[in-house]
């Protein structure tokens, strides 16, 4: 569990480090790195610490996702604590990390809602819902491995990004947001992206158990 747990903070910091790191030098550059840049970084970190972390640990990188498979039979009540401290460890290392790097950023790639919270809670749980179906397809036990695993589940979040990005941030991962907010103060609608991508990913749970019943 030592070396899973490792994998996961290893994992979660080089998505938050990539990821928001992108956002925070797109800012820094007047968009060097453009909208576009900063969605394929998402997607392009998550598949490669799914090969580089997916045997270990499953690379989660996300307590949301974690939670669901739990929810799903596929990863122990107690090995979840584990995994969800390991996700929360690593994103908050990543943003003092980036706070050191760019000590005037105000933001360093906080998520915020453009428009309204519920509206960014609604595009935050149906992202997370879509996500969580194709880990469920993909993913062997709580591990999200093999050949396609990776190209499947980081094309579905550099979409996602993609689309929806400029509106809610796209965030689908509690861990992602909340250590942001948290090293810069912006607790503002937090709620949202800590709620919304829980509930959507469990809500594909049964979804997909009903989808996949044997007659």
């Amino acid at each position: 569990m030592i070396r899973k747990s490792i994998a996961e903070i290893i994992g979660t910091f080089a998505l938050v480090f990539c990821g928001t790191g992108a956002i925070i030098i797109d800012n820094v550059t007047k968009g060097g790195v453009t909208h576009v840049g900063v969605a394929i970084t998402f997607g392009l970190i998550v598949m490669a610490m799914i090969y580089g972390l997916g045997e270990i640990s499953g690379a989660h990188l996300n307590p949301a996702v974690s939670i669901a498979f739990t929810l799903a039979g596929r990863l122990s009540l107690k090995s979840l604590g584990v995994y969800l401290v390991s996700e929360i460890v690593g994103a908050f290392l990543a943003s003092v990390t980036l706070r050191l790097l760019f000590p005037t950023d105000e933001f360093l790639g906080t998520t915020l809602p453009a428009g309204s919270a519920w509206q960014s809670f609604g595009l935050e749980l149906i992202l997370t819902f879509f996500l969580m179906l194709v880990i469920m397809g993909v993913a062997t036990g709580s591990k999200e491995q093999g050949l396609f695993a990776g190209i499947a589940i980081g094309s579905v979040i550099l979409l996602e990004a993609m689309f929806a990005g400029p509106i809610c941030g796209a965030s689908m991962n509690p861990a992602r947001s909340l250590a942001p907010a948290i090293v810069t103060g912006h607790l503002e609608n937090l709620w949202i992206y800590l709620v919304a991508p829980v509930a959507g990913a469990a809500i594909a749970i049964p979804t997909w158990n009903f989808l996949n019943a044997k007659k």
